[in-house]
């Protein structure tokens, strides 16, 4: 790679001259042009003064140096291979009366190696602390280090030494890994000026150990007697736990005929009450022990409406029967069944309609009695019946009963 940066003389019998960039190991091209020269020799000197080039006449031995061009108007010459020590001012004269120069400046890029990781463990365990520290050496100016976790960068700690005319750079990656780390690519990657072609980088791949995690998963939501119902235990660890073991209730499997266990499934071929119970699957690895539990409770063909979506995960209202999975690392779930809790709820809704129904007849009827009761309460006293109780016989008290005829106006009656 080059570059050049235009240096002007004055017009007419002065040199004109540009300032030069290549990268180490390319070449540098160093080009003297006159506007106007009358048959004036042209001269390249390097920044130790040292004569490289008079008109085409070659002065230092060096075979990295060539002439390209030579005439009265211009004087190019290649430097190849170039390094660092090549690196100044370089002069271009023109030897009238006085000689007049002018100067180019060669800047030579260093190209940076190939950086290094170093600080990985392999395997890291879940929890550790490590740094991760990249390396390159050789850059100038400084290069610049990136850092990359898969894809996605990171920031890292910079660190630049200057060794001679070149600079070793650090970064430093600082790392709490856990199981989310295992597999996971960290690349390092330089930009530097002088990489335009290529890409510099060096990738560590993190391989980490954790205990197991596990989880069970059913392939029916409701099991009915006389159906196929799959466990499938799911468990992550590094190392693999395999194989998983099955249990009933804390002991064997009691039927194998029906339960059939495959690596890592649990397959029941007809479901029947009798496999009602709490199903366990252990993982194990040298870091730790993980499981986690199934309650099964098998429901009868009927159980359940025809007209209602089973829901995901019911369980019986009967508290020692339930349907659900239960982890043991990390977490515990369940849920009650919500076609018990619904036919529950209509139960009682109804019981206490019909009694708040009964109470309100009960209570119209008690009100209707009494008001009708109340009305036909009193005394009534009759022409006939006056003097009758103060006779002394019956002729007597019919007698006292024709005497109060004409007081017939006296019948009085009592209504309340």
């Amino acid at each position: 790679m080059a570059s050049k940066g235009k240096v002007r003389g004055i017009s007419g019998q002065y040199p004109l001259v540009q300032n030069v960039t290549v990268t180490e190991g390319g070449t540098a091209n160093l080009t003297c042009r006159v506007e106007y020269n009358d048959n004036t020799s042209l001269q390249w000197s390097n920044p130790a003064q040292q004569t490289l080039f008079f008109g085409d006449k070659k002065a230092l031995r060096d075979n990295r140096i060539e002439l390209v061009r030579a005439s009265w108007s211009e004087l190019t010459i290649s430097i190849s291979d170039v390094s660092l020590s090549d690196e100044g001012m370089y002069t271009c004269s023109l030897f009238t009366m006085p000689v007049r120069t002018a100067k180019a400046y060669l800047t030579v890029l260093g190209v940076p190696e190939k950086p290094e990781i170093d600080g990985l463990t392999k395997p890291a365990l879940e929890g550790d602390q490590i740094t991760l520290t990249c390396i390159t050496q050789g850059s100038k100016p400084a290069a610049d280090l990136r850092w990359f976790r898969n894809e996605k960068e990171v920031k890292g700690a910079k660190e630049v030494n200057a060794s001679g005319k070149t600079f070793t750079v650090r970064s430093s990656l600082n790392l709490r890994v856990d199981r989310n780390d295992d597999g996971v690519a960290y690349t390092c990657r330089v930009d530097h000026v002088a990489l335009t072609q290529t890409t510099q980088q060096a990738t560590e791949v993190l391989e980490v150990h954790y205990p197991p995690r596990v989880e069970i998963i059913h392939s029916l939501a409701i099991p009915q007697e006389g159906q196929y119902l799959k466990l499938e235990c799911v468990s992550k660890g590094n190392p693999s736990p395999d194989p998983v073991m099955w249990t009933k209730d804390g002991g064997e499997l009691p039927d194998l005929d029906r339960m059939i266990v495959e690596g890592r499934e649990l397959t029941f071929t007809s479901l029947n009450k009798t496999d009602n119970g709490t199903y366990r699957c252990e993982a194990t690895n040298h870091l730790g022990t993980s499981q986690a539990e199934y309650v099964l409770y098998v429901y009868a063909p009927t159980t359940l409406p025809p007209s209602t979506t089973p829901p995901l995960h019911p369980i019986p209202p009967d508290p020692t029967a339930l349907l659900g999975t239960h982890a043991s690392d990390p977490t515990v779930t369940g849920n009650r069944d919500p076609n018990a809790l619904g036919q529950h709820g209509t139960d009682h809704a109804l019981i206490g309609g019909v009694v708040a129904v009964v109470v309100f007849v009960t209570l119209c009827l008690i009100i209707v009695l009494g008001r009708y009761l109340a009305r036909h309460k009193g005394t009534y006293l009759t022409n006939e019946a006056k003097g009758a109780d103060d006779a002394p016989d019956a002729d007597t008290a019919i007698i006292n009963a024709e005497g109060n005829h004409a007081h017939a106006e006296e019948k009085k009656e009592y209504f309340i």
